[in-house]
């Protein structure tokens, strides 16, 4: 059976930890974010306990020199986490810098006078439904910049998109083939504009999925005030939950995976000088796009290849955090991991181009520290993820001592290094990164995109774009199995392992005293993490609906009676009404604001009210999907919520699924 530690021995480990949370919360009543100085001190400080610890690990914890087990799992597993510790540290120093463009984009709104520049909007479409294209076209169109063009660049061919194109009265283009894939599609469309007799003067690019706010375009040529910034780069901001947030029923509690990247990340890349084209929702300057040559088809990841192409020959990249634009996050979990892995591969495939961080070229250091950054994040972060769930069943079934710490030590170095970050998380990114959710969010995808890092590295061409699929039917309970197992076997083989190891002191092999206090907090904490990775792999039936929407007032006409109701649920094809209930099959018109009267029928009464079909004009349908998705604020939640969160977990383990 397991001895308890005396408590006698953790007095001084508890008086740190209750000092790092102290200075901790006190944070939030003289720390600006914005503060660069105030940002330096933080991370500073968390730099110094990083290598602290580090140090701590590397003299004190590591089994003996020999050729044992130990020794290979000791070594193997500090390898790993030294790895991961040296992205960690660079993130620390680049979120140490911030730069925030809203005050510079309202000082030069409307620069350019009263003759507005001229902007083609490309919208680079391959299998996308007309459900999807519609509102991407249809947002393009409502922008509130005049003199602009929108172009769809299909590299499907098909006849159904070119007449639909000529009834909105946007540009349509295909090709012959499809070499150079999304890049090779763009590159034709900018060989074509440049035949015409007045090129654009810049060029917005938006996904197939993705629908520009009104005030996208003014926004960002605002910042191109500056005749050396290249490219504006935006947040991608979702309407819909990404299958994580979706599986676990938090949705409305948790900030989807990427809100980290495009709120904070991004920001203090921005501080650096080192922000970076994300594809969709950018703006490019049309002479800076010519200067090289169009995007570059070396990588599956041409934008961000495009950056470095820019700064290669002296144009900047900017960063304006504003939700200018909305789309659709991946909706399942095979497509979720699909695209993250073709993200890996082409940054791998760019650390090994003629724009590498050891080539020989014009790009500035901080740029290659940019790429070396983002390596190592692909490279170490997932790795280390599933070392972590892996070699503690290496004591319990081998008696391996992978980490040979006592409790109180572990408290002192790791606990307040721990500690001390989230702290310093909580103030500059509060709500953003939630323990056992972020692991989970990287474990899922671990495999894969460990798999893409290394075949990038030591294989960099060859390797075909992979398109995230959009749309299809998602109203069924689907089980990815083939992703589950692996944690499955995992989280079944962590609990056989606990269960043996409390209650039968023979099973593990040697006794690490105090320490294996450590192994078993370890092991406990790994099995909620994969525990909750296989619940995200059971993926959960998807309705449309539109997170932006909020409560609003509606007048409901029918044969004699006309009410003012609420509308409690609006999509694009119906509507929840609540006040008073009527009959199924009553017909009437919906008044909404900006829409107008849309003819209804009653199909469904509701404890409250009533469900009504909406059967709008052409005209409405467009102007309910500018309402959607082209106006009001960024769609989703931008922090974590305690309350939600677990009100969302609770409700999901009781595998109800309505949402």
């Amino acid at each position: 059976m397991l001895n308890f530690p005396l408590l006698s021995d953790l007095g001084s480990s508890t008086a740190h930890l209750l000092l790092a949370i102290g200075i901790g919360l006190t944070l939030p009543f003289w720390v600006d974010v914005r503060n660069n100085l105030h940002r330096g001190l933080l991370l500073s400080a968390a730099f110094l306990l990083a290598l602290r610890y580090i140090w701590w690990r590397g003299t004190e914890t590591l089994a003996p020199a020999g050729l044992t087990l130990d020794m290979l799992a000791s070594y193997s597993l500090f390898g790993f986490e030294l790895l991961a510790m040296a992205g960690t540290v660079s993130s620390y120093l680049i979120m140490s810098r911030i730069t925030l463009r809203s005050e510079e984009a309202d000082t030069h709104a409307g620069w350019w006078g009263e003759n507005e520049p001229r902007v083609a909007i490309l919208i680079a479409t391959y299998n996308e439904e007309l459900e999807i294209l519609e509102r991407t076209i249809i947002g393009a169109r409502a922008l509130q910049h005049r003199n602009k063009e929108v172009l769809v660049l299909d590299d499907s061919r098909r006849d159904w998109l070119r007449d639909y194109c000529a009834e909105q009265g946007v540009r349509y283009m295909r090709r012959p083939d499809n070499k150079g894939s999304k890049a090779g599609n763009i590159n034709h469309c900018l060989d074509r504009l440049a035949e015409d007799p007045v090129p654009p003067d810049f060029v917005a690019v938006l996904d197939a999925d993705f629908v520009p706010h009104r005030g996208f375009i003014s926004r960002c040529l605002a910042l191109f005030h500056d005749p050396e910034v290249g490219l504006v780069q935006t947040p991608q901001h979702f309407f819909n939950a990404d299958p994580i947030q979706h599986n676990l029923g938090i949705s409305h509690s948790y900030p989807d995976e990427q809100r980290f990247f495009f709120d904070h990340m991004q920001p203090s890349r921005d501080g650096w000088g080192i922000a970076f084209c994300c594809g969709t929702s950018s703006v490019c300057r049309w002479t800076a796009l010519r200067e090289i040559g169009g995007l570059p088809t070396e990588s599956v990841t041409e934008d961000f290849m495009l950056t470095l192409d820019l700064q290669d020959k002296g144009w900047k990249s900017v960063y304006l955090a504003e939700p200018l634009t909305e789309g659709l996050a991946p909706e399942g979990l095979k497509e979720y991991v699909t695209q993250r892995a073709r993200w890996c591969l082409g940054l791998m495939q760019i650390a090994r181009s003629r724009l590498g961080p050891l080539s020989k070229n014009n790009l500035r250091l901080r740029d290659r520290w940019s790429v070396l950054d983002s390596v190592l994040f692909w490279t170490t972060s997932f790795p280390f993820r599933i070392a972590v769930v892996v070699f503690p069943l290496l004591y319990w079934y081998f008696g391996t001592i992978v980490v040979d710490a006592q409790l109180a030590d572990v408290l002192t170095y790791f606990g307040v290094f721990f500690l001390w970050g989230q702290m310093v998380q909580r103030v500059l990114m509060p709500g953003m990164v939630v323990p056992i959710l972020h692991d989970v969010g990287q474990l899922i995808g671990a495999i894969p995109i460990s798999r893409a890092a290394f075949t990038g590295l030591f294989k960099p061409k060859g390797h075909p774009f992979s398109v995230t699929a959009k749309g299809g039917d998602r109203t069924k309970i689907t089980v990815q199995w083939q992703m589950m197992m692996p944690f499955l076997i995992l989280l079944v083989l962590t609990l056989i392992a606990l269960l043996l190891g409390i209650f039968m002191d023979r099973f593990s092999y040697q006794d690490a005293g105090d320490g294996k206090w450590v192994v078993l907090f370890w092991t406990i904490y790994n099995i909620f993490v994969l525990a909750m990775t296989v619940l995200a792999c059971i993926e959960l039936p998807r309705r449309e609906r539109h997170i932006a929407d909020l409560p609003d007032r509606g007048i409901l006409v029918t044969d004699g009676d006309i009410r003012r109701l609420w509308i409690s649920s609006l999509t694009i094809d119906q509507a929840r009404l609540r006040g008073k209930g009527y009959p199924v099959g009553t017909k009437g018109t919906l008044r909404l604001r900006d829409v107008g009267d849309i003819p209804v029928e009653v199909i469904a009464p509701t404890v409250d009210g009533c469900r009504v079909r909406l059967l709008p004009t052409a005209t409405q349908r467009e102007a309910l999907l500018v309402r959607f998705y082209a106006e009001g604020a960024a769609p989703g939640t931008a922090r974590a919520q305690l309350g939600g969160l677990l009100a969302g977990l609770g409700q999901r383990l009781s595998f109800n699924s309505r949402r």
